[in-house]
């Protein structure tokens, strides 16, 4: 694929010498770190540090950088091989503030430019049914930032190929502390194979999440102005939540199963209201409200007429079924319900997951959108130790929630943790609806470094939200 991507920033910033566009040998291959976890909160003043080098047993990979966007403007496999191993060289042996030296920012520009113009053509659901007998569906959970686990995944299930699709159910981004080299990474494997790599929206892929739970202040350290101001970061930040905006809500992968980040969804009965002269007078008008109305499950042609570029709450109107596949949780308990655990989408039992399988003639749900620490909390449901739960077992199918961050989250105030498993989904033919679990431990030791927010005081996204907070944000 090519692309031309007009670079907005350039005015922005000074013209590189011929110094800074050329690789350094011995720069780009010091001895790699060890390091430790560094559960530190962020201040305001301060910027993330990593370990010290020490030397390990072997000399590192090649890595070349910074990276330079094609002139041709095709990427390669070699291109984003490479930008996986600059990305994780660099996480080692460089600071965040130093980030621009590996990626500058008109080649972000170009990346995001590109993906953003695949991602904003596809469906809200989208149909992936060229799976023949030699292809297999990998389907991934959340990873929140953690680029390490990431790039074991990627390595360990086999990357992208014609043969070989992957399904990323969102949350790319918070928590963890590369949450932009893990998106990018992302969208350089959709640039380089669009109908391989399938990335769905999840619910901190918003800018409420994102200014709470540290992608926000993330991008900011990582393009902070050489004057010490934001404003190339403010620009990355947006371009990012613009690509946010044109991501998928769903997948039915061979007819037979439905991936989403939350799951479930409402019904939205629409009334067309009566039309003056003129198309100003034309409107649509609810005939359901959420809170007063008996609430029935959705169907598939509604979900691919949602409005999908909505980054925040209010969810209400043609809003609320994003809202419910984002933010959605299943319960053992029949029926379906608002989610006022969470104060945003649904709850649904076993009955509505039998009833949405049947109806669709589906045979497998797998949804993510809870952790370890969410699951605690969740009388009846199993804890996410394995990296997976199967929820419901009905006579149709089955729901099963994936989780892919292992030792998740990255940040904790508690010497205890969780040191939970992360995991994912190989389907293969014929049907591709008998699910392969494969668990996985996380990468240890992390590259030292603080996190990008007050993790011991944020609260949890899977408690009750401020939802006046989501809905004036700027």
């Amino acid at each position: 694929m090519s692309c031309n991507c007009d670079i907005e920033i350039a005015a922005l910033l000074p013209p590189e010498s011929e110094s800074e566009s050329e690789s350094d040998p011995s720069h780009c291959n010091p001895p790699l770190p060890t390091s430790q976890h560094q559960e530190q909160s962020l201040s305001p003043n301060q910027v993330p540090e990593v370990a010290e080098p020490a030397i390990l047993g072997s000399s590192p990979p090649e890595v070349d950088f910074p990276i330079e966007w094609p002139p041709d403007g095709k990427l390669s496999l070699d291109w984003v091989q490479n930008l996986m191993s600059v990305f994780d060289w660099s996480s080692r042996n460089l600071t965040p503030t130093q980030f621009p030296e590996v990626l500058p920012v008109r080649v972000f520009d170009s990346l995001v430019l590109c993906a953003s113009k695949i991602l904003h053509k596809e469906p809200n659901c989208v149909k992936i049914d060229d799976c023949g007998p030699d292809s297999t569906v990998v389907v991934v959970g959340d990873v929140h930032g953690q680029l390490h686990d990431v790039l074991f995944l990627l390595k360990d299930a086999g990357y992208p190929s014609e043969n070989r699709v992957f399904v990323f159910n969102g949350d790319y981004v918070d928590r963890g502390a590369w949450g932009l080299e893990t998106f990018l990474i992302l969208l350089a494997w959709k640039v380089l194979m669009p109908k391989s790599v399938y990335l769905l929206r999840g619910n901190h892929e918003s800018k409420y999440c994102t200014s709470v739970y540290g992608f926000e202040k993330e991008v900011l350290v990582k393009y902070r102005d050489d004057d010490g101001k934001d404003r190339v970061g403010k620009h990355v930040y947006r371009k990012c939540l613009g690509c946010f905006e044109g991501l998928p809500l769903a997948s039915i992968i061979n007819g037979h199963v439905y991936t989403a980040h939350g799951g479930l969804f409402r019904s939205i009965a629409v009334t067309p209201a009566k039309r003056g002269k003129g198309k100003k007078n034309r409107k649509i008008v609810l005939n359901s409200n959420s809170e007063t109305s008996t609430l029935v499950l959705g169907s598939l042609d509604e979900l691919s007429k949602a409005r999908r570029s909505v980054l925040d709450p209010p969810w209400e109107g043609l809003n609320l079924i994003p809202g419910d596949v984002l933010w959605s949780d299943p319960s053992m308990k029949p029926g379906l319900a608002p989610n006022k655990v969470r104060g945003i989408g649904l709850i649904w039992g076993p009955d509505c997951t039998e009833d949405f399988l049947k109806k669709f003639q589906l045979k497998l749900i797998i949804r993510s959108h809870e952790g370890p620490d969410a699951r605690e909390k969740r009388p009846g449901l199993g804890g996410m130790d394995q990296g997976y739960t199967i929820d419901h077992i009905v006579e149709s199918g089955k729901l099963i929630t994936l989780f892919s961050a292992p030792d998740y989250p990255q940040f904790q105030g508690t010497e205890e943790r969780y040191r939970n498993k992360g995991a994912y989904i190989v389907l293969e033919p014929p049907n591709f609806d008998h699910p392969v679990f494969h668990s996985f431990e996380a990468i240890t030791p992390r590259p030292q470094v603080k996190a990008y927010y007050d993790y011991e005081e944020a609260i949890d996204s899977d408690e009750e939200l401020d939802m006046a907070s989501m809905a004036t944000s700027p």
